[in-house]
């Protein structure tokens, strides 16, 4: 069986974002597999669940140059891996057909023309057409994404894409709820996620709720971020607590009132599915993946109107019924993703390049 090669660079992180979590999920139920494995890193430990006899790990310093040694590494190994890159497009882009690679996308953001960090949009202008074109197979985070690629890339028809989703955060029961009256907001501080919109529609609401539900944020700093953090720090009932850990993180989501994430658009939306899991109700938008992950289990606003976020947001916080029915229906739809499936998914689909 060839070894399949994946960049894990993201999921070492001392703060993984959305897709370090991604792969952190994803290679630790690989890892349970057997699947003999070779996990690309920029230096640090891998952790202990990773250490098997099945896994090796290259490392190399990090920077720019650390996708040059990485290719040239991969086109160096006898019998040559399947690289898998789930996190960057530049190593499929270089590596050439003598390694058979399948780059992972999780959004088209770079290509959107919407505000995103500049360095993340011109790599992935550059490099994501070529790291197609040399792809022996493509896999999609969401059916979302994968109808995006087939109009943005023409050249690639639809059996050629596989969609993989994701699991949720914990795969064991969600902890008993413990409501804090807390409205949580979970991701990177930046447009498209759309918080200081949500802010100015929390200072929206009749000022009973407002004295009784405090709007957290959760969620380090990201690009043209400067309103979101005055907003944040500025209007009264908002805490923005940065970045936070796991541990703090599960117990917002199992404390929470209900999940506000009225983003602008999303390859997947992780903390969507981590809170549906929970039975946390949700208030979210049909935006990219948004409608494919939560279903019937969420409240749908229209993102870019400040008054219907308010509405939305007024609507489950004086609802009790309709928080109780989402507490039921989200783990329900929350069971349709784990990363086994994911896993399988992947294995399935890379089968013949094995």
């Amino acid at each position: 069986m060839r070894r399949i090669a994946i960049d894990v660079r993201a999921a070492l992180a001392p703060e993984p974002a959305g897709k370090g979590q991604w792969v952190r999920g994803f290679v630790s139920e690989l890892v349970r597999r057997d699947c003999p494995l070779l996990l690309l890193s920029h230096g640090p430990a891998l952790p202990e669940a990773w250490e098997r006899p099945h896994v090796r790990c290259w490392a190399a310093p990090g920077g720019t140059l650390w996708h040059v040694r990485a290719a040239q590494h991969l086109r160096d190994e006898s019998p040559p891996p399947l690289s898998f890159s789930p996190l960057s497009f530049i190593v499929p882009a270089l590596i050439g057909k003598t390694v058979p690679s399948v780059p992972l996308v999780h959004d088209l953001i770079a290509f959107r023309g919407e505000p995103h960090d500049r360095k993340a949009t011109l790599v992935e202008r550059l490099t994501l057409g070529r790291a197609l074109r040399q792809a022996r197979h493509v896999c999609a985070i969401s059916a979302s994404t994968k109808k995006d690629l087939l109009v943005r890339f023409p050249f690639l028809r639809q059996e050629e894409i596989s969609v993989l989703f994701a699991g949720p955060l914990r795969q064991e029961p969600p902890s008993a709820r413990a409501d804090e009256k807390v409205i949580l907001s979970v991701g990177t501080l930046c447009p498209r996620k759309n918080q200081l919109r949500l802010i100015r529609a929390y200072a929206l609401l009749p000022e009973d709720l407002r004295r009784t539900y405090t709007l957290v944020l959760a969620g380090g700093r990201g690009w043209q971020d400067e309103a979101i953090v005055h907003a944040a720090r500025s209007t009264p009932g908002v805490q923005w607590r940065g970045y936070v850990p796991d541990s703090e993180y599960e117990r917002l989501l199992t404390h929470a009132t209900l999940l506000a994430f009225p983003s602008l658009y999303e390859g997947f939306g992780m903390p969507v599915l981590d809170a549906l899991q929970r039975g946390l109700p949700v208030l979210t938008s049909r935006r990219g993946s948004l409608g494919e992950v939560a279903g019937q289990a969420a409240v749908y606003v229209e993102p870019e109107d400040e008054r219907s976020l308010a509405a939305g947001l007024e609507k489950l916080l004086r609802d009790r019924m309709l928080r109780e029915r989402l507490r039921s229906a989200g783990p329900l739809q929350a069971a349709q993703f784990s990363w086994k499936k994911t896993v399988n998914l992947f294995l399935a689909a890379v089968q013949p390049l094995l």
